[in-house]
């Protein structure tokens, strides 16, 4: 039984973005990127996503194409756990662009005593009002809350998680809340239904790509 699989979460239609994981930056396909970023983590990687449009960017051994109409990631991750053996599952979000191995590596670690974690580092002064940047408001290693309102305060909470098997089982069968469905904020879930969130401090020097904007600032940058 593989004991941990990365799972790169890319649905095809986004709101702000159309073709977010197909989108181009610097020539490669923004969910290529992603996939090749995990992969060099010697963790089996695996793409789930309702297009064979995204798919094809991606070795036909690690793609896994999954039409089920998911609410987010998390529900997509949990598609992949229903068929596999695999204990552990890390979810790296698809516009995590500039996703390091240390990073998965980290969060995979923190597996070994909690049933889901996530990953968060520095709120950048300039990203301290932008409700694209997901703020994490945390007690001395857990989640209390998750947050794109939330100004001024708080970390910076990153795309990355880490769920026991069991843990993403009893995801699905919870109700998504207001304020989930507010926020747009799957983990909010989580804390709704009274689980802890482990919350592992990463260092990261990239962008998440949500918007146009967000792509025009990494084709300027130093990650070109």
């Amino acid at each position: 039984m593989t004991s941990t699989v990365i799972v790169i979460p890319a649905r095809y239609h986004s709101t702000r973005l159309p073709g977010k994981p197909c989108l181009e930056l610097g020539g490669v396909p923004m969910v290529r990127r992603v996939y090749a970023a995990c992969v060099q983590t010697g963790i089996r990687t695996i793409v789930s996503s309702d297009s064979h449009t995204v798919l094809q960017h991606i070795p036909e051994e690690d793609q896994w194409l999954d039409q089920t109409p998911y609410k987010n990631g998390t529900e997509r991750v949990g598609g992949v756990a229903r068929k596999m053996q695999a204990e552990n599952y890390i979810n790296v979000q698809g516009d995590m662009i500039d996703i390091t191995p240390e990073i998965i590596h980290k969060v995979a670690a923190g597996l070994e005593k909690a049933n889901i974690v996530t990953a968060y580092t520095d709120l950048p002064e300039e990203q301290r009002n932008d409700p694209s940047t997901v703020k994490l408001i945390r007690g001395k290693t857990e989640a209390l809350w998750f947050g794109r309102g939330i100004t001024g305060y708080g970390d910076w909470h990153l795309g990355v998680y880490g769920y026991k098997r069991g843990a993403l089982a009893s995801y699905r069968n919870y109700e998504q809340p207001q304020e989930e469905i507010v926020e747009q904020l799957e983990q909010l879930r989580w804390l709704k239904n009274s689980w802890q969130i482990d919350c592992i401090k990463v260092q990261y020097n990239g962008i998440e790509i949500n918007t146009p904007d967000d792509v025009r600032k990494w084709m300027c940058g130093d990650n070109r």
